[in-house]
């Protein structure tokens, strides 16, 4: 078969045939699953790059989605748009103007020519270049776009559309001024947002405790997220090798690392630098711990960050790992210390000072973790778990003990807040926001954290909004629903975030030009703009005529559409007809993104809609996915383990990829790309395309054979069905296509005559396949005598009626018989038996497994009941304890599984290759009639 010919054929029929071009139905014809449109939506991709095999993955979800609901007879809408906003798109061209080798690089390796590389210092041509490669692949990989809909975030239109939906939000009192900490950067002279960075994505400010330490006349101070250990200081750790600043910060002498001045200065505080030193010049002296009194050693520490909060370090070994390891080092080098003229005697003497209790930890955590994991220096890797481990625990589960003073008795959690503000107020802390890992923006440069003053913000810290998102949360679908703990947690944690930056591509914030709302933020509810961008765009609607009471009177029913009309120059019956559409369409069926993508842009979403809308208009699913690996490697454009959507095209071609795609992995488990497996995927689908479009003739028959694959086909039908409905594509693909498929075989195995329910089976098959391998599906389906489109056909449903889970007990109890005398023949290494004899298990043992089915409570007690079963004593007590272990929950009787094997017997004996007898176990002695239980037969065989 010709993969790029039925691609190709299939994509050019739907394209021809305006298959997904969605519009909805007149009013008087809107009736039961076309009453309410489905739409479903996947992030807009950035344009700074060509899409990769993660944007399939994530897209995939929603076009399976699609095309399942669409055969199910709803009217869909599945639209797509391009995002150029912030600094991704002028990034590359940034970095491509300045000679970026790395950069050039990527974009060659990603497919860009290089006599298109000069061109790239222009940030809209890159745009419009990934623009029209994008549509190429996405219809190359056979998504039903309704590409009426597209846009991209700088047109004039869109810009309209986001400048109305800030000036609603300003309304509604969610956006705000204030001075708040923003990850920053230098160069760029803006806020970093998620989508600007090229390291760090997700990555917030946090508040660092500065906890001040006397040393000289001026306070070491110690950057810490967990003031409370602050009682179990045993000594400071300072680089011997990093400069060190004595400065003079708000009138108090503070010593800090040289790095850490300016991040004082760019959060508000009057700084004046009166020295600066080597570490060195302090190892080895001591320093007043002010919150507990004691004098405590300043000792060499290489592993400290001068760049990382303020580069100093306290050291709590009895509960931070690392700390532990670093001392434990220091220990086994005593060489080091008297380098800096330290008696190695300091270190030894050093003991761990517990101040909490946590249930299942014993006095010193961090020390008893370290030594039980056999750990043996600080530059083991499982530290970092084992300190996450200890944080965690302590944080919610810890009790602060005698030692703390006052907050002894009181939970680490609930004393923390109240703790900071008793040392701050004190004087005995100050405070730094830091980012917990490094930040890069896009334009190369490592941030900062910067308070800035006078900054437009979103504030997701409301705690009424809060409230509402969860409403949302409780009612709305989360696929899978493990995802939902995320969810809560993001909101729970979510402070005000900045809005807007000064660099970039994107919309103006209309009351304070100078800024542009960033790419977080203006990618929130665009999902309304598609339900009326077919208008603006078909119709070319001048963005001038947007006016606020436009999307006012579209968006949100408000006014009378007379007056908006004349104030915006646009007619009455377009009017009605968007806010019709938008009305059809709204709310969002399905969003569905990567599963980083929780943290922010999926959680935002949520905000946004309840913020604007009201509760008939909230999304009802979001569902996420795994990021995608290549060859068991986290996909890296900068390590090179990195495919594009056209490079697997053009190599496997899309169903194959689709499939491979779809059944990698479901939920949040990331999915591995293994060529092997898409090539093993693209035989199946060429060997059922062979099957399908070549079936042997059939004819109607009602045995039970052909009863028997019925009831599997519906059992099929409805699984698959439940599966899609929730997006877990591997389950209802394994279902409906796989183990369909096997159901098949052994139907084939098991007759020579085939019934029409053959056909029904291959062609619910097919519908099943179609979502996620449309196009070898609707050749197959065309071939097969269809005269409409599969993507068209009706899904298939499932008959409760046909269901016979007696006759599927007694095929798997012939088929697993083969199975097990297979596997004994395999092992005693006989390959040419006589005879072999199958010992159907004695009655007593059938009543032992009804009663088990019926109840597991009291059986041994119920089934000595009956005389029968009583009268085999330790044996029926064995079975029956063997059934608690080890439930089984078919049922059958014994004239049954002797009639289902002794019918059978030709075809058992044509499987295995000997003449077969069955007999009960009563009529013979034999060790094995004794073993056999029901639905596994005793085996003897004979040579």
């Amino acid at each position: 078969m010709d993969w790029n010919q039925i691609e190709k054929k299939w994509q050019d029929k739907w394209k021809e045939a305006k298959i997904f071009q969605a519009n909805p139905p007149t009013k008087n014809k809107r009736k039961g699953k076309h009453k309410k449109g489905v739409l479903c939506t996947f992030p807009f991709p950035y344009m700074n790059l060509t899409l990769h095999l993660g944007h399939a993955l994530t897209c995939l979800r929603v076009d399976i989605f699609a095309r399942f609901k669409r055969m199910q007879g709803f009217n869909v809408l599945f639209p797509f748009a391009f995002h150029y906003t912030g600094e991704p798109i002028v990034g590359v061209a940034k970095r491509v103007s300045e000679g970026d080798e790395k950069q050039i690089d990527i974009l060659v390796r990603s497919g860009v020519p290089r006599g298109e590389i000069s061109k790239f210092k222009d940030p809209k041509y890159i745009g419009d270049y990934y623009r029209g490669e994008a549509t190429e692949a996405v219809d190359r990989i056979g998504f039903g776009v309704d590409w009426r809909r597209q846009f991209t975030t700088v047109d004039p239109p869109y810009n309209k559309f986001i400048e109305w939906q800030y000036w609603t939000l300003r309304d509604k009192g969610y956006v705000g001024l204030g001075s708040h900490p923003v990850v920053w950067c230098p160069r760029c002279l803006s806020p970093t947002g998620d989508h600007d960075r090229l390291v760090g994505e997700g990555v917030s400010p946090i508040e660092y405790v500065l906890l001040k330490f006397e040393c000289d006349g001026a306070f070491l101070v110690a950057a810490t997220l967990r003031p409370e250990t602050v009682f179990g200081v045993t000594n400071m750790w300072l680089n011997p090798d990093a400069v060190y600043a004595h400065v003079r910060v708000d009138g108090e002498d503070w010593i800090v690392s040289e790095e850490a001045v300016q991040k004082l200065r760019d959060q508000l505080h009057d700084v004046e630098v009166l020295d600066e030193f080597e570490g060195r010049k302090l190892i080895g002296k001591s320093c007043r711990n002010v919150v507990v009194g004691n004098e405590v050693p300043i000792l060499p520490a290489s592993f400290v960050d001068p760049r990382n909060a303020s580069g100093v370090v306290m050291s709590v070994p009895s509960h931070a790992p690392f700390d532990w390891a670093a001392i434990a080092d220091l220990r086994r080098n005593p060489k080091v210390l008297k380098e800096y003229g330290i008696d190695p005697r300091v270190v030894m003497e050093l003991e761990p000072v517990s101040l909490i209790e946590t249930e299942g930890y014993g006095e010193n955590p961090a020390v008893e973790l370290v030594e039980a994991a056999g750990i043996k220096d600080q530059n083991d890797e499982r530290l970092e778990d084992i300190t996450k481990e200890v944080y965690r625990k302590e944080f919610h589960k810890g009790i602060l003990k005698k030692i703390t003073g006052k907050y002894v008795g009181r939970g680490v959690a609930a004393v923390k807040k109240e703790l900071i503000a008793d040392f701050v107020g004190e004087g005995k802390a100050g405070s730094l926001w830091e980012t917990a890992e490094p930040v890069v923006c896009r334009c190369n440069t490592r941030t900062i954290v910067k308070i800035l003053e006078n900054q437009w913000f979103l504030k997701y810290s409301d705690a009424e909004w809060k409230a509402r998102v969860r409403e949302l949360m409780k009612r709305m679908v989360i696929v899978p629903d493990e995802a939902r703990s995320a969810f809560e947690y993001t909101v729970d944690w979510l402070e005000d975030k900045a809005c807007v930056r000064r660099s970039g591509l994107g919309t103006r914030l209309p009351w304070d030009p100078e800024w542009i709302v960033e790419t977080l933020s203006d990618s929130t509810i665009y999902m309304a703009f598609y339900t009326i961008a077919n208008y603006i765009y078909g119709l070319g609607v001048p963005s001038e005529k947007l006016i606020r009471e436009v999307f006012d009177y579209v968006l949100l029913g408000k006014g009378g559409v007379d007056e908006v009309a004349g104030r915006s120059g646009l007619d009455e019956e377009l009017l009605e007809s968007m806010r019709d559409e938008f009305e059809y369409w709204y709310p969002v069926t399905l969003r569905n993104s990567a599963k980083e993508l929780i943290f922010n842009h999926l959680t935002f979403f949520l905000f946004q809609h309840v913020a604007i809308w009201p509760e008939d208009k909230w999304p009802r699913m979001v569902g996420a996915n795994g990021m995608i690996q290549i060859e068991g490697q986290k996909m890296s454009k900068s390590r090179g383990i990195f495919i594009t959507l056209k490079e697997a095209l053009d190599q496997y071609n899309a169903d194959p990829t689709r499939v491979e795609l779809a059944y990698s992995a479901e939920g949040l488990t990331d999915p591995d790309w293994r060529v092997q497996e898409v090539v093993s995927l693209r035989r199946r689908l060429e060997m059922f395309y062979d099957f399908a479009t070549r079936l042997p003739e059939t004819k109607a028959l009602d045995r039970g054979i052909d009863r028997w694959l019925l009831s599997k086909l519906n059992r099929r039908i409805k699984a698959a069905t439940e599966y899609f409905e929730v997006l877990r594509n591997r389950s209802a693909l394994q279902e409906g296509f796989f183990d369909l498929w096997n159901d098949i075989r052994w139907y084939m195995r098991r007759t020579d005559e085939y019934s029409d329910v053959l056909r029904s089976a291959v062609e619910a098959m097919t519908l099943m396949l179609a979502p996620v391998a449309p196009h070898i599906c609707e050749e197959i389906w065309e071939k097969t005598g269809h005269r409409k489109f599969i993507v068209q056909a009706s899904w298939p449903v499932y008959d409760e009626k046909c269901c016979d889970e007696e006759l599927e007990v007694e095929e798997n109890l012939i088929g697993d018989t083969i199975e097990d005398v297979k596997e004994i023949l395999k092992v005693a290494k006989i390959e040419k038996p006589s005879r072999i004899i199958l010992f159907v298990a004695s009655s007593w043992k059938y009543k032992i497994l009804e009663e088990s089915i019926k109840s597991r409570e009291d059986l041994i007690k119920r089934v000595m009941m009956d005389p029968e079963v009583k009268k085999q004593g330790k044996a029926a007590a064995d079975y029956a304890q063997k059934l608690l272990k080890n439930p089984r929950h078919e049922i059958i009787t014994q004239e049954k599984e002797f009639q289902t094997l002794a019918e059978a017997r030709d075809f058992l004996t044509k499987e295995l290759g000997a003449k077969v007898e069955v007999l009960k176990a009563e009529e013979s002695r034999h060790e094995k009639a004794k073993v056999a239980e029901p639905l596994k037969p005793g085996v003897l065989i004979e040579t």
